[in-house]
């Protein structure tokens, strides 16, 4: 008699285990299948928005536009060389990284090298000349001084 009522109840968990089961599957094929046709009616939907979208025309006057003695679109100082520059360096980086990295010659042509070895930068040739001569005149080092001397300070002891 024991037997059959443990045999009984094992039976009993395997049916309560395939009802969960089964519940479980259908409500993941029911997400699989509102996933599938809420994705399609946003791709649709979005595709509508993206084909109505406005989109501005190329202006070649403001591409290379100069104001107050800045290349706009870089941020470049204009100066002899500046579309060398961009021509050659803006195709791989920020002009952002050329205005706060300021060096001497030597350190110019030393980073070119460096970019050469490392970055797949290609053979400027003539044109490296050009660049660290605009570099040097526009990105020159600026001399960094020690900051003012603090005065005025109320001064305090640290408690252990």
């Amino acid at each position: 008699m024991k037997q059959t009522i443990s045999s009984y109840v094992k039976f009993a968990r395997i049916i309560a285990m395939s009802k969960l089961a089964s519940v479980l599957l259908l409500a993941s094929i029911g997400g699989l299948v509102y996933l599938a046709l809420n994705l399609n009616s946003n791709a649709s939907d979005q595709s509508l928005t993206e084909a109505t979208e406005v989109v501005e025309e190329f202006n070649e006057e403001e591409y290379d536009k100069i104001e107050n003695g800045i290349h706009v679109r870089t941020g470049l100082v204009d100066a002899e060389g500046l579309m060398t520059v961009v021509s050659n360096c803006t195709s791989c980086h920020s002009a952002k990284i050329i205005i706060q990295n300021r060096m001497t010659a030597e350190r110019w042509n030393e980073t070119i090298k460096w970019m050469q070895e490392t970055q797949n930068l290609w053979d400027l040739g003539k044109n490296q000349e050009i660049i660290v001569n605009y570099l040097v005149a526009n990105y020159p080092v600026k001399k960094k001084g020690r900051r003012m001397k603090l005065e005025n300070i109320e001064w305090y002891e640290l408690e252990n």
